[in-house]
């Protein structure tokens, strides 16, 4: 893509239009990856990320939403995406590798730091980039998720706490939930949280 403000307001353009038809059909989803876009561009301007990387990125992240969970398992089985289980236990976290793989020959312009946000909204890894974070939390404190003590408290850290401490307790979050939602909590996901809690200790 063009690095000049046209360039770049076209192709902001261009994709919202194309996630607006991708997404027609789950209006609720649309307006949340607005809303995750809109978020990731406050958080970029905050902690020094690319605003406009972290726009396309937000508005892309559910860009494989618009499958069902069926067809997702499908893909994922036609990619080769391996998570060492049943694909099916792991459902909800699959359309974030799938838009990745599918959005890079989209899109040939999208780079690898957009593609890799895209990806790790779902299956976080123990090398996040700082793009890849404010998507992550983004896409967890966006305005239109319902309100709790700790998203509330995550809201009000925004750019009071560093980055990747803003991430982990986002990070974290999200698995209390999965726990406390009785669902199945991927063990890659669980080592992950481990290395960072090792990390963290260092």
């Amino acid at each position: 893509m063009g690095k000049g403000k046209k360039d770049r307001e076209a192709f902001i353009a261009r994709i919202s239009d194309d996630v607006s038809r991708q997404l027609s059909s789950k209006p609720r989803r649309l307006e949340h990856s607005l809303r995750v876009a809109d978020t990731a561009v406050e958080l970029a301007r905050t902690y020094g990320v690319d605003p406009f990387e972290a726009r396309v990125a937000g508005l892309l992240h559910d860009y494989a939403k618009a499958y069902s969970a069926d067809t997702q398992i499908e893909k994922a089985r036609e990619i080769g995406l391996d998570f060492g289980c049943d694909l099916e236990l792991v459902a909800s976290i699959l359309h974030g590798p799938i838009a990745a793989f599918e959005l890079e020959d989209i899109y040939p312009e999208l780079t690898p730091g957009i593609l890799s946000a895209i990806e790790h909204h779902t299956v976080p890894s123990d090398h996040m980039s700082p793009l890849d974070m404010v998507v992550y939390i983004a896409d967890g404190i966006e305005p239109g998720r319902p309100s709790n003590e700790r998203i509330d408290a995550q809201r009000a850290s925004v750019g009071k706490v560093p980055l990747d401490d803003l991430f982990f307790d986002c990070f974290a979050g999200s698995i209390a939930y999965v726990i406390d939602t009785g669902r199945f909590l991927w063990p890659g996901t669980v080592e992950t949280y481990n290395r960072y809690v090792l990390n963290r200790k260092r």
